[in-house]
């Protein structure tokens, strides 16, 4: 049997939006109520690259795939655009993104300009971008390098952004140690919101130490949703080990003491 191809894809969801044979569930779907599982899908993917699960990886692809072509379905059905209008606006993107490999505009054309640095790339996108901002039609007085960062991003991934953004334009610490003396000045704020205890103020405190953790995982060239992630693998496969051995000691998780589960929590520690 032949593989299937994108039109056949393409087909298929057109198939789950007819009105009259499609697939009741599909059919009640809108932009809105398909975004959880747009994000849900990202995530199951991002979970299959950290577990190295390849043979998963491609059906997580896939499902992701599915979340695009079932936008690009509504859209045609709203006469607002049609997938071919999102592979070609994408095409053309990249191409104007990256004028060191499309120095003439031309998608099959070689290449024969001069290599650049990533530094250097990093500013022409930059600068492309700023470019396409402003040719959307905001008026220049009141363009901001941060207006097209999604409010909808994950705190975290925002806060990176965000930075980011604004690094590009000087507004950065030039050293790793310098970001290091401002997280300690906010916990020192933290500190002393705490002792107050405002909980609004502690709030807004906290949140100053977390994005200056997430300003430190930039300089030190960490993803801080990497290391999080990282850490709560880290964190679960301690406690469960920790929960083992007290079943082994019979020990009732909910009677333990502290002093036993720290004693195991050491254990585990050395066992990595």
């Amino acid at each position: 049997m032949p593989q299937f191809q994108m039109d056949d894809l393409l087909h298929l969801m057109s198939r789950l939006r007819d009105p009259a044979g499609g697939c009741p569930w599909d059919l009640k779907q809108s932009y809105d109520t398909i975004v959880p599982c747009t994000l849900e899908e990202a995530y199951e993917v991002a979970d299959a690259i950290e577990r190295k699960d390849y043979d998963h990886l491609q059906e997580e692809l896939g499902d992701l795939l599915f979340q695009v072509i079932f936008y690009a379905q509504l859209g045609r059905e709203d006469g607002y655009f049609k997938f071919d209008d999102v592979v070609d606006s994408l095409v053309k993107k990249l191409v104007r993104r990256h004028p060191h490999v499309f120095p003439d505009g031309d998608l099959y054309q070689e290449s024969s300009a001069p290599k650049l640095s990533e530094q250097q790339i990093k500013g022409r996108w930059e600068a492309i971008k700023q470019l396409e901002r402003q040719a959307k039609g905001k008026a220049q007085a009141t363009l901001s390098i941060l207006d097209d960062v999604p409010r909808t991003l994950p705190a975290i991934q925002r806060a990176e952004k965000l930075q980011k953004r604004a690094a590009h334009v000087g507004f950065d610490w030039p050293q790793a140690s310098q970001v290091l003396d401002k997280i300690e000045e906010e916990i020192a704020e933290l500190r002393a919101a705490m002792e107050e205890n405002d909980q609004a103020h502690i709030q807004d405190e906290l949140g100053d130490v977390m994005f200056a953790m997430v300003n430190l995982a930039r300089h030190v060239n960490v993803k801080p949703e990497m290391a999080i992630r990282s850490t709560n693998e880290k964190f679960e496969r301690r406690f469960k080990f920790l929960e083992s051995r007290l079943v082994k000691q019979g020990v009732p998780l909910n009677e333990a003491s502290l002093e036993q589960m720290e004693s195991l929590w050491v254990a585990a520690k050395e066992l990595e």
